[in-house]
């Protein structure tokens, strides 16, 4: 299983939102070009970043600092935030990341995420956000009022390389992720999916790996290593087990 530690930008700094609100974020004194830096020493080989400042704007806003990680540091990387167009997604794919990662623009305009899955094979990603099991995009702020696995059933044929499924009420909470709900958008999926939101501690990683489903993929790490639940150490031990 692919750990992911995540990176999340914003004003050039690495920040955790509790639930994807703006209004409740904590800044950390890392930078994320350190950041990475610090994966990188300790052995991770993958890594997921989300650009805040592109969630709110449209525009790929940090890319000249996820360019200089791509550059950098040996790592395969999936970003998102705030991709809109094929041009974004053009800039993303030639800066050298693994995954570029379609949210609130794809859910709104399937055609959109058609058309980037067949003119980037295997680079697009699909984040699906959730809460209560219903859809939410523009940052979270907006309910679509559609179920999620409604939704998948709609784009499984599109060509997605990566489902990330994030349960909203989890994400920054440290309350545990929401495995149920992963294991339902698992067996429905076309493409692997990797876990997002609420990882707690190393026994999360540790039951993710039990869950014995092989369309799950991974699992994105963030909160819990800033505040020091999880140690790099510790968790840099799982890559290889």
């Amino acid at each position: 299983m692919k750990i992911l530690p995540a990176i999340d930008i914003k004003d050039k700094k690495c920040v955790r939102l509790l639930k994807g609100d703006f209004n409740n974020k904590t800044e950390y004194k890392m930078s994320p070009i350190d950041q990475a830096g610090r994966y990188k020493d300790h052995g991770f080989e993958n890594l997921h970043i989300i650009d805040l400042d592109g969630a709110l704007t449209g525009k790929t806003v940090n890319l000249n600092i996820i360019h200089e990680i791509v550059n950098k540091y040996d790592l395969k990387i999936e970003v998102g935030g705030g991709l809109r167009t094929i041009e974004n997604i053009k800039d993303y794919v030639n800066s050298g990341v693994e995954k570029v990662i379609l949210g609130s623009a794809a859910i709104k305009n399937k055609e959109f995420l058609k058309e980037a899955c067949i003119k980037f094979n295997n680079k697009i990603a699909l984040g699906l956000d959730a809460k209560d099991g219903q859809l939410a995009i523009s940052g979270w702020k907006e309910n679509l009022n559609i179920k999620t696995l409604d939704f998948l059933s709609e784009v499984n044929e599109f060509g997605v390389s990566r489902l990330i499924f994030t349960d909203i009420n989890r994400d920054g909470t440290k309350a545990g992720p929401n495995f149920e709900e992963t294991i339902k958008i698992a067996n429905k999926s076309k493409c692997p999916v990797v876990i997002s939101g609420g990882v707690s501690s190393i026994q999360d990683i540790k039951k993710a790996k039990k869950l014995g489903n092989k369309n799950i993929e991974g699992i994105i790490i963030g909160k819990a290593i800033y505040d020091g639940d999880i140690k790099l150490d510790e968790l840099a031990k799982e890559i290889k087990i």
